[in-house]
């Protein structure tokens, strides 16, 4: 299993598929080609300071440690975007959601980001 990144992989990943967990959000996508499973680690500033946010990432690092591979999909990248909440949940309770999150089928969104109209503009005749 070898770590994304290189932001353009990270920006790949958030347009696929995703699934929500109180400590965490995990984001996947297939790739065409036959390289191995690929996960990235990130955490927003909004998560707390410096050293809350390196203890959110290795929390979530861990997780994918001792989580089994085979219940990855091959081929496939992942994201796991860490949230507050996986400062203060237990780590049993954390890993049994990762394993849940990568059996539960995924709410594909679509991030609209450029692409199609924006918000509806009008304007009164003078």
């Amino acid at each position: 299993m070898d770590r994304l990144r290189q932001r353009a992989d990270f920006l790949a990943v958030a347009n696929g598929a995703r699934v929500n967990s109180p400590a965490f959000v995990l984001q996947s996508r297939g790739r065409d080609d036959s390289g191995p499973i690929r996960i990235g680690f990130t955490v927003t500033k909004k998560n707390g300071n410096a050293p809350q946010r390196n203890r959110i990432r290795r929390r979530l690092r861990e997780l994918v440690k001792r989580l089994d591979p085979v219940s990855m999909q091959p081929h496939h990248d992942y994201v796991l975007v860490g949230r507050r909440d996986a400062l203060s949940r237990d780590f049993a309770t954390m890993l049994d959601d990762l394993r849940i999150a990568f059996t539960r089928p995924a709410r594909h969104t679509a991030k609209g980001r450029g692409q199609g109209p924006g918000p509806a503009t009008s304007r009164k005749p003078d």
